[in-house]
């Protein structure tokens, strides 16, 4: 869609590990679970990027401008109070 869209796709692929692995899984959904709204183009383009590229890279990077990855019992947890979170009036 853009060049913005592009670069905020690249910065989820190198900082972001759970998107990173979801992408790699279904690129499309990945991105529209994302909000990143990407031409086919842009899409292709990026989906040809090399799993051991972009790791090779984000390893390179400082760990303090990584999301860090959560373990299941996080999610669990985040989930549970979610939930809890919408049945209390």
């Amino acid at each position: 869609m853009s060049q913005q869209s592009v670069e905020r796709t690249l910065g989820k692929l190198l900082t972001d590990p759970a998107f990173r692995g979801r992408f790699f899984a279904e690129p499309g959904l990945a991105c529209w679970e994302a909000g990143l709204q990407l031409t086919a183009v842009e899409l292709e383009a990026l989906s040809a990027i090399s799993r051991a590229s972009l790791l090779h890279v984000a390893g390179q990077l400082d760990k303090r401008i990584c999301r860090a990855p959560l373990n299941a019992r996080v999610r669990r947890l985040l989930v549970i109070m979610s939930a809890d979170a919408h049945q209390k009036p």
